[in-house]
């Protein structure tokens, strides 16, 4: 996983990060059901480019390199990928 969405995102989902992103990999996006119920914007680990367009553009500063997590937001590296892999469930 390229970048990951931490816990600043929470309840915010501001999204010019999707407005942004050239391959449409962070969701929900404004038109998408689950934007009203997920807590948070995910970034898809498949079809992140690695551009990193996204990260100048978060209003709360929630995005970052997977490797630059800080310490109290490892946990939501995990969260993000659990969320893509819900989603590839039947």
């Amino acid at each position: 996983m390229a970048f990951v969405i931490a816990e600043p995102c929470i309840g915010v989902k501001d999204t010019a990060c999707v407005d942004v992103c050239p391959v449409d990999c962070i969701h929900p996006r404004k038109d998408e059901t689950e934007i009203g119920t997920a807590p948070q914007l995910y970034i898809d680990p498949i079809e992140c480019i690695d551009c990193g367009m996204c990260i100048p553009t978060c209003p709360v500063s929630a995005i970052y390199p997977q490797e630059d997590l800080p310490p109290k937001w490892q946990h939501c590296a995990q969260i993000n990928a659990d969320w893509y892999a819900a989603k590839l469930k039947p």
